[in-house]
């Protein structure tokens, strides 16, 4: 029988337009004409010059690759998902031909809205910023090389890519395709993992199969969203480690924590003084140089000048809160509003000069707190083909049931205060925080 998307260039592989450009770790991408009309256009090129990571580089040296490299990785699973699917009655009924070509754009064209720091900017929840996708919208818009290659070399309007990329019409068709690019078991994260794993120099997050993963892809038992079948069971448990290892060693890594906190306290307080709507649409180093010229002279440049300038200053660790040690106090902060955390570490950074005997500045103590939005649950449906019966995966594997009991986010993401070296060097010996946390909160 033949494959229902066998007619797409990007899957059948032949023909004399087929290419390849290779990235990490030894991959072919397929490489179409109107694939490179993509990335040649003005706007995909811009994703060259906006790192996966950020201010994860300042701790791991390898961590500087791409969201170019990373679309491109996105896109080469998008392609090997279909192939997979393509392969149930149920998903070849529901997403046509055409459905499954806007999903290929789409999966190319994920982070097209994402502007340098994205994440970090966003985390602070500040109505005045608007989400990434508006951005994807501004890029797409009638005018731009983009927009006029979607139409022109894939006959796509970019709205049908959007619809996807932004729930709106909840169609079964867009109902499987957003799980496939947003889900427990997405094209995002099946990429990602590696990636970020491979240039960060760690292995955690290279430990599952991911080719054993994709070949037990199915659709659910309510036909809107993905499922496995019982033999990729056990590279799902690997998958959920591997995420929950990269978060807790990469991710939230506390040195990581402490350069991303000051960048966004360091945005935030420099905010009034930018044109948000061109900042967002420059790359890396043009927003790095805005924020550099715009914190000269003022106590922020001890922030950008740390992150930034020729000698690296992060801020070191004074105290760290968790479920597991003064719950109370994590309880209090977690998903606080970034501006209230900007007071409370005020607060605290004169209370530790006293205690340290030293005149330290408003920004010399730094509170990270998890933020208002929590990570997506790993929630996905095993299919056990002699039972005829689909379970969730949680009560099969003990692993990804002690997760969810245990919530992820709870505990990976830490409640954490930075100060300068200065400062914690200052401080007493086995210098106990609590009672004068409660102090400030108080």
């Amino acid at each position: 029988m033949m494959h229902p998307y066998s007619s797409i260039p990007e899957l059948s592989q032949s023909g004399d337009s087929f290419g390849v450009i290779r990235i990490p770790v030894e991959q072919d991408v397929p490489f179409t004409p109107r694939v490179r009309a993509i990335v040649d256009s003005a706007e995909f090129q811009r994703l060259a010059h906006v790192t996966q990571l950020a201010l994860a580089s300042r701790v791991y040296p390898g961590a500087t690759h791409t969201r170019f490299e990373h679309a491109l990785g996105v896109y080469h699973n998008a392609l090997k998902y279909l192939w997979q699917l393509g392969r149930d009655q149920r998903f070849a009924r529901t997403v046509s031909v055409r459905d499954a070509e806007i999903l290929i754009v789409t999966a190319l064209l994920h982070d097209i809205g994402h502007w340098p720091f994205c994440h970090p900017i966003e985390d602070l929840g500040l109505p005045q910023l608007p989400p990434h996708e508006d951005y994807a919208r501004e890029f797409l818009r009638p005018g731009t090389e983009l927009g006029d290659v979607l139409r022109k070399e894939w006959k796509i309007e970019p709205y049908e890519v959007l619809d996807v990329l932004v729930a709106r019409d909840n169609s079964p068709s867009n109902r499987l395709r957003r799980s496939i690019l947003s889900g427990p078991i997405d094209i995002d994260k099946m990429d990602y993992l590696v990636r970020d794993s491979q240039h960060c120099g760690v292995p955690y997050g290279k430990h599952f199969d991911r080719n054993r993963l994709m070949n037990s892809l199915i659709v659910n038992e309510a036909g809107d969203g993905l499922a496995i079948t019982s033999k990729g069971r056990t590279a799902a448990e690997m998958m959920v480690f591997a995420r929950y290892v990269m978060f807790s060693e990469v991710y939230w890594h506390h040195a990581v924590r402490a350069a991303t906190t000051m960048f966004a306290r360091a945005f935030f307080e420099l905010l009034p003084k930018l044109d948000v709507a061109t900042l967002f649409r420059l790359t890396e180093p043009e927003l790095i140089r805005i924020l550099k010229q715009t914190a000269e002279g003022t106590d922020v440049q001890t922030l950008t000048d740390g992150l930034f300038g020729t000698r690296r200053r992060i801020h070191k660790r004074i105290a760290e809160f968790s479920v597991f040690h003064q719950e109370p106090l994590y309880r209090a902060m977690r998903q606080k509003p970034f501006s209230e955390l900007a007071v409370i570490s005020s607060k605290l950074a004169k209370e530790l000069g006293h205690v340290a005997g030293l005149e330290i500045g408003r920004l010399d103590v730094l509170i990270d707190a998890p933020p208002q939005h929590r990570e997506v649950e790993f929630n996905v449906q095993v299919y056990t083909a002699s039972e005829k019966k689909y379970r969730p995966l949680r009560e099969l594997s003990p692993i990804v049931d002690s997760m969810a009991k245990t919530q992820f986010d709870d505990c990976v993401k830490k409640v954490r205060i930075y100060g300068t070296e200065e400062l914690r060097n200052a401080l007493p010996e086995n210098f106990d925080i609590t009672a004068l946390m409660h102090k400030v909160l108080n």
